[in-house]
């Protein structure tokens, strides 16, 4: 939970938009798929587990800006996050992006 109130937004959605279209059917949010991915790295979670935690978990839930109530997703989904920044070639930017949240913030050198 203090991720979200210290860190705030970490991933704009707009950082993964040359791999996430505007066209099709309304998805997940990428910003908060690359939260979702780098807590679930931090816990070593498998995607399933991950996808419990988000759909169950109200600590993730915050850490998301989710209501209480919010179905979660599929545990494909994290997969094929993953897949589509490989595919564009943003496999660092997760990384990225933490690592120059947290150097502006004096989090880390």
């Amino acid at each position: 939970m203090r991720v979200r109130d210290e860190l705030g937004e970490l991933f704009a959605d707009a950082e993964f938009a040359e791999a996430f279209g505007a066209r099709g059917r309304p998805g997940w949010s990428p910003g908060q798929l690359a939260l979702v991915t780098v807590l679930q790295f931090t816990e070593n979670l498998t995607d399933r587990a991950a996808a419990h935690r988000v759909r169950y978990g109200t600590d993730l839930k915050y850490a998301l800006g989710l209501e209480l109530d919010d179905p979660g997703f599929d545990a494909s989904v994290l997969s094929e996050f993953r897949t589509r920044l490989v595919e564009h070639g943003m496999e660092e930017k997760v990384l990225d992006l933490l690592l120059t949240a947290l150097k502006d913030r004096g989090l880390v050198t």
